[in-house]
């Protein structure tokens, strides 16, 4: 059974969390948020809800502490908080977070978003194991409006398959890019899909990209 980490002050809240995903997760919770990121470690959730507003360490540093240890990095982090949308989603998505839901909670949605998105990891880890590894590369192709776009991105997440990294572009899902090396002079390495988006509305969006075809030139090539 796949497992979800719970980290809110609210007791009744995180009782209603339990109530609602424990029919379909295994659940671990925390009242305390400086106990979260050492709770991700030890059960490594496959992905995390959280409120942003708790005393003495926020949502906001929880998040951004997840997404800045290596583990936790690429863990799915859902905000569920009492604060207006308008206000802090934009931030939040800066931030990392991966959908942001307004209390009170429609769990309809919110076990459509967590089914999808834990599904499309499953169907990722299932290709390949990823490897934490930082490559230089470009991008070229056709962004969300239509434009033709040159774009220079780092990614630390690769596998034979294919790579994680963010665009400064807006892309759609199965959008196909062409990705060159650029360490040692700029190399074709082949062609690319988008698959999967995260952190939709933030200034640099990261994308779940997979090969097409053969790639020759890419650093985890498969004889």
């Amino acid at each position: 059974m796949l497992k979800i980490m719970l980290v809110d002050d609210d007791d009744a809240m995180r009782g209603l969390l339990k109530k609602r995903l424990s029919d379909t997760y295994e659940i671990i919770d925390t009242r305390s948020p400086e106990q979260a990121l050492a709770l991700a470690l030890e059960h490594k959730p496959d992905a995390i809800l959280l409120d942003l507003m708790m005393p003495k360490f926020s949502g906001f540093e929880l998040c951004q502490n997840l997404r800045n240890v290596s583990y936790t990095a690429l863990t799915p982090l859902f905000v569920i908080t009492g604060e207006s949308a308008a206000q802090y989603k934009e931030h939040c998505q800066n931030l990392g977070a991966t959908a942001y839901f307004e209390k009170p909670v429609n769990f309809t949605d919110l076990k459509r978003r967590l089914g999808e998105e834990l599904q499309n990891r499953r169907e990722e880890r299932r290709v390949e194991v990823r490897v934490r590894m930082r490559v230089e590369l470009k991008l070229k192709g056709i962004d969300a409006s239509g434009a033709s776009f040159e774009d220079s991105v780092a990614t630390e997440n690769v596998s034979a398959a294919g790579f994680l990294s963010n665009c400064s572009k807006s892309l759609t899902k199965d959008t196909v890019v062409e990705v060159f090396l650029v360490v040692g002079g700029e190399r074709l390495v082949g062609k690319a899909r988008v698959v999967r988006k995260e952190a939709a509305g933030a200034p640099w969006q990261r994308y779940g990209f997979q090969f097409v075809g053969e790639t020759f030139e890419w650093v985890l090539h498969r004889p």
